[in-house]
């Protein structure tokens, strides 16, 4: 395995770099049997239950599939490796102490939280804060 794919483990150097990237639209957690044709998910997950899917609120409506947690993307523009410990712990806390809940998802080269809709803001100026502390 190339080190150049293996992303940054020291936490540190995670927070200090950490930059946030909110993405347009508001999203939404639904679950499913079979993902509808046509709807365009922005992440599938398969669980025993069902297949969870996250994707925009308008697609969930415009295919009527129930759905919960409308929520803001932000992607956090920092390739960290999928062995760093302690780096969501960190971002979940501080939101914690803002009173708010986060859902985080790692993908491969990035890992992306979803916020409440609406404090979007709040969520951005916490990673703002976490980079300058950490700097």
């Amino acid at each position: 395995m190339g080190s150049a794919m293996s992303g940054e483990l020291n936490l540190g150097a995670l927070l200090r770099t950490l930059k946030g990237t909110l993405v347009d639209g508001v999203f939404v957690f639904a679950t499913v049997t079979a993902v509808p044709t046509g709807l365009r998910p922005r992440m599938v997950f398969e669980e025993a239950e069902g297949t969870t899917l996250i994707c925009l609120r308008e697609e969930a409506e415009a295919h009527g599939v129930p759905y919960e947690f409308a929520s803001r993307m932000i992607t956090l523009d920092v390739h960290s490796s999928l062995e760093a410990v302690g780096f969501m712990a960190v971002i979940a806390t501080e939101l914690a102490k803002e009173g708010m809940g986060v859902n985080p998802v790692a993908g491969f080269y990035h890992d992306h939280i979803f916020v409440p809709d609406g404090r979007e803001g709040d969520a951005m100026r916490v990673l703002e804060r976490i980079a300058a502390e950490a700097g």
